[in-house]
């Protein structure tokens, strides 16, 4: 497959902060690559460059081979966006939202609004379809804005964090649509935090830190970069987990990488696989007096490859201000200043 997505040493830089360090990418056709990284790593500014929002200070990239910079116009008629906000009008309702942008895209009458009756009931909006959008629930409005972004059946999507803060019923139905689209064939560009999320929806993953890509591939394959398998403790007393460590650490276990946002849940690289580690590992615990609730021995996840790879757990949320917010830098179409207005 070719390639629909083409970034090749792309630099931006925020005054003194350096948002994107040299960053290379690709999204073959018909793929979802998944970008994740920490707060502020800069996945957003990837997106905004791709969507020809920021102009890049230095490298070059190409949506359906159409360069970012000087073929702006031709790259917006491909793509769709979905950015972190919803962006929709709480003041009318889904049907005229949809309507709305439909006459935007400058189609026609008649399509537009055939277009956005079969997007109300595909995102399962058709019963609130006249009901203000200030009404929705967070789901029912990312879904309105995704809906928003496939009037056009764009080839190329951009995902930017969907659906961060999301209930999982939200969550369910956003991934079922981004797996029907990608059977139609659409390519898919998905900044996310959800490791969750990346694992099930994309066919190769992309971990962003301090604006460069650290590692690239499928999720199988990242994993087998952390190696072998985990031993995962749940202590009684959270108190002793130095004390944990020491005694996995006389049965060959390595140190413990996180504790996965649990207080009590440790967990360490295992020397080696099968039901002897385990057998040797509670026999450690007991020896040393450290209590605990459960012992298992796993694959590593995709937590343990981001932790890992930045040192970092991963979180959740929006990108932080440490990614800055790029206003008067949005590329023009020849009629903005782009030193003056705001994306």
């Amino acid at each position: 497959m070719s390639a629909a997505v083409r970034v090749e040493g792309i630099a931006k830089r925020f005054g003194d902060t350096t948002a994107l360090a040299g960053v290379d990418l690709e999204v073959q056709q018909g793929a979802v690559l998944g970008l994740l990284g920490p707060n502020g790593a800069g996945k957003t500014t990837i997106v905004r460059v791709l969507a020809t929002l920021l102009r890049p200070d230095e490298g070059r990239a190409e949506v359906l081979g159409h360069d970012v910079v000087r073929e702006s116009r031709e790259v917006r008629r491909v793509i769709g966006l979905a950015g972190q906000f919803a962006a929709v009008d709480e003041l009318l309702t889904g049907r005229e939202n949809l309507r709305l942008f439909a006459g935007l895209f400058r189609m026609g009458r008649r399509e537009g609004r055939a277009r956005a009756e079969d997007l109300l009931e595909r995102l399962d909006l058709l019963d609130a379809a006249d009901r203000t959008a200030k009404t929705y629930s967070g789901g029912m409005r990312r879904r309105l804005d995704l809906a928003s972004s496939l009037l056009t059946r764009p080839p190329v999507l951009f995902l930017d964090e969907p659906t961060t803060g999301l209930d999982p019923r939200s969550r369910n139905q956003i991934w079922t649509v981004v797996r029907e689209l990608v059977e139609e064939g659409t390519t898919v560009l998905l900044t996310t935090q959800y490791l969750e999320e990346a694992d099930q929806l994309a066919s190769r993953i992309a971990v962003i830190d301090h604006g460069q890509v650290i590692a690239q591939g499928t999720g199988d394959e990242l994993k087998d970069q952390v190696g072998g398998q985990m031993v995962q403790v749940r202590l009684v007393d959270p108190g002793e987990r130095a004390a944990a460590e020491r005694a996995l650490a006389r049965v060959g276990c390595g140190e413990g990488r996180h504790t996965g946002g649990q207080d009590g849940l440790l967990t360490v690289p295992a020397p080696r696989d099968g039901v002897a580690m385990v057998a040797e590992a509670a026999a450690a615990l007991r020896d040393g007096g450290v209590q605990v609730s459960d012992l298992a021995l796993r694959r590593p996840t995709l937590d343990d490859v981001f932790l890992d790879l930045t040192g970092r757990e991963a979180a959740e949320g929006e990108e932080a201000a440490t990614e800055p917010d790029p206003a008067g830098e949005a590329m023009g179409n020849g009629r903005r200043d782009p030193e003056k207005e705001p994306v």
